[in-house]
């Protein structure tokens, strides 16, 4: 039988937590994130500004599951502090390629040379800019930043084509923090605290 854990995640003064239930709220100088944590294997306990994950149930998937959902808030803390950016580069040889950002939606205009534009989907508060052939996706949730990345990646996959040849398409190359990541934001101690 594996004994149960329990993890205790300490926020500095600058990141306010708010639980209700098993939704959880952080918000910071960048903004605001909120998740929810809906399962039976784990509760959620916040005692002043520190959230504490406890398994239920023991056993190894239990264990895992609150390592899960530990590394999801150190994330949502690390967005609402610094945000997350990614880079991505517009490439074309044979067909000048041109993004519309709309509300919601990115259209992708001329890809190899076609009529009507593809769409990909913005997430969530994510931000949008394209400049020439630079796009930057910016906001404080990593997953919806890095799908809405994944949305303009996918978009522009060529199919049916000689991909040595036809290279046309939206690349990802680089991903990082909107400001310097100035080390551990969260200080996560086993046990209660």
């Amino acid at each position: 039988m594996v004994e149960s854990i329990i993890k205790t995640l300490k926020f500095p003064e600058k990141i306010i937590a708010k639980l209700d239930v098993d939704k959880l709220t952080l918000t910071g100088p960048k903004g605001s994130v909120t998740k929810q944590f809906k399962t039976y294997r784990v509760k959620l306990t916040q005692e002043g500004n520190k959230i504490i994950v406890e398994g239920i149930v023991d056993n190894k998937q239990t264990d895992i599951l609150v390592e899960t959902i530990v590394s999801h808030i150190k994330n949502m803390a690390e967005g609402v502090m610094y945000g997350y950016k990614i880079e991505l580069k517009i490439v074309y040889s044979h067909f000048p390629m041109s993004l519309q950002i709309e509300k919601g939606t990115v259209n992708i205009k001329n890809f190899l040379g076609e009529k009507f534009p593809r769409k990909a989907k913005i997430l969530g508060a994510t931000k949008v800019e394209s400049k020439g052939q630079d796009v930057t996706i910016t906001g404080v949730s990593k997953e919806e930043v890095g799908q809405t990345a994944s949305n303009l990646e996918l978009t522009t996959k060529v199919r049916g084509k000689d991909i040595r040849r036809y290279q046309d398409g939206i690349y990802i190359i680089a991903n990082k923090n909107m400001e310097e990541n100035k080390g551990k934001i969260v200080e996560v101690v086993r046990g209660r605290e």
